[in-house]
């Protein structure tokens, strides 16, 4: 510490340096105080380390633990423009035909044109039915007001749209929420006042809609052959007619079949896995470390911390105890996922897709388990989330060193102000001491010349 004051001397005596010589004596345990508080700190932070690699490790058990998360097949299409395919857990492996007929296709009905959007009233009351709903105006009201008003309408069977159709001339058109047949709708105009609006009314029955000719675009179902078997939809998206495969149609095309393949994928899966890999060695690999700064004596290491020690020993015995999920495997490691000799987990891909493509579900049940089984995987993020979770042991050792950390800082806070006030009464005795021998320096000087 520097002193505030500079002291002349007096026999070769620096009292600035004897008084920072005292006070750095007096700090010792202010020093010691200061050490625990910063060794503190970085075990947290080690600490905070650990959650966030097993937070990573917790987060790829836990997708390798869903079976919907693992496909174990890839649908494939020899036109995705025309017929996309993506495949899911419950796929049937095989070679589908598809021909579409027609593709699903939503009602559009239109009316006749008025001059202007904005400005022209076409109707000052009266009612406009869609479907079973029914708009009641009140007021003056414009192409686009109607449009507004039945987009409001929540259970209304078709949105509105103004469009322009010539210079002059401004359209309602009127889509279906949803594309097939039984997603059509009629129209009945019993709006009154104002310049009008019409629709079209083919058979003149006062509704508009339920014939072909009075829509621009009539409501239609898909219609596709799957190998040679009719298939029906509402939708463009369907999941039922290849088993546990979406088909999405695009282009019809009865004259070009696209061909569907689904067969067994192991890619998604084993980057998967290999994001576990990585995780789980990312983890030991820190562990390690730790565990060499603790061996060396460092005050920040958190290698030899209990819970650091039950970590280790969770998830080494997570990877190697007997799952049980699984009919024919017991063992991660009879499907290639185990460790080197080094101790470095890693996933022989020879052996994995051998097991793999000899009996896929079951490896997908010993990865996920089956019904509410979450198998391996399902255990071991069980396992992380009892350290990670927030009343886990990891938040509470936290919690423990915090706390401890802060009331060491009052320790330390209470010492600086003590010896703040040493300091200054130490100053103000040595300042004396200057004053008294300099006093007598100058006495001694004199006497000396009177002598002389």
């Amino acid at each position: 510490m520097s002193s505030g004051i500079s002291f002349s001397g007096f026999n070769n005596i620096d009292f600035g340096t004897i008084l920072n010589a005292v006070m750095t004596q007096e700090s010792q345990p202010l020093f010691s105080l200061q050490s625990q508080q910063t060794g503190i700190k970085s075990k947290i932070e080690n600490f905070r380390t650990l959650t966030t690699r097993l937070s990573a490790l917790e987060d790829a058990a836990a997708a390798l633990s869903r079976r919907g998360s693992l496909t174990p097949f890839a649908a494939s299409s020899s036109d995705p423009t025309a017929v996309a395919a993506t495949g899911t857990a419950s796929a049937i492996p095989g070679r589908y035909e598809v021909v579409v007929n027609q593709l699903a296709r939503a009602q559009v009905t239109a009316s006749a044109t008025a001059p202007d959007a904005n400005t022209t009233v076409i109707a000052s009351g009266g009612t406009l039915t869609i479907g079973t709903e029914t708009l009641t105006l009140a007021g003056d009201t414009t192409l686009r007001g109607l449009a507004e008003q039945i987009n409001a309408m929540t259970d209304s069977p078709a949105r509105a749209s103004v469009v322009q159709s010539a210079p002059g001339a401004f359209r309602l058109v009127l889509t279906a929420r949803d594309t097939g047949s039984a997603n059509g709708f009629t129209v009945t105009n019993a709006m009154t006042g104002g310049a009008g609006l019409a629709f079209t009314d083919t058979d003149g029955d006062g509704v508009s809609g339920d014939s072909v000719e009075d829509n621009a675009v009539q409501a239609l179902d898909a219609d596709l052959l799957v190998n040679n078997i009719q298939v029906t939809s509402a939708s463009n998206t369907l999941t039922e007619a290849v088993p546990g495969t979406t088909l999405t149609l695009y282009r019809q095309d009865p004259l070009t079949p696209v061909v569907v393949d689904v067969a067994a994928d192991t890619d998604a899966f084993k980057e998967k896995i290999k994001t576990y890999v990585t995780a789980y060695n990312e983890l030991t690999s820190f562990m390690t470390a730790q565990q060499k700064s603790a061996g060396e004596g460092s005050a920040s290491s958190i290698g030899n911390d209990p819970v650091m020690r039950q970590v280790r020993n969770q998830i080494r015995s997570s990877m190697t105890s007997v799952v049980g999920t699984s009919a024919s495997f017991d063992y991660l490691s009879q499907v290639g996922l185990g460790f080197t000799r080094a101790g470095k987990l890693e996933l022989n891909e020879t052996v994995f897709n051998a097991a793999y493509e000899g009996n896929p579900e079951e490896v997908v049940n010993l990865f996920a388990g089956t019904g509410p089984s979450g198998g391996a995987f399902g255990a071991i993020k069980t396992a992380m989330a009892s350290f990670t979770g927030a009343g886990g042991l990891l938040n509470s050792v936290q919690e423990s060193l915090t706390n401890r950390m802060d009331r060491i800082g009052d320790q330390i806070f209470n010492m600086q102000e003590r010896l703040a006030v040493r300091r200054a009464a130490l100053q103000k005795e040595y300042l004396a001491a200057e004053s008294a021998m300099t006093l007598l320096n100058n006495q001694s000087g004199s006497l000396s010349n009177l002598g002389a």
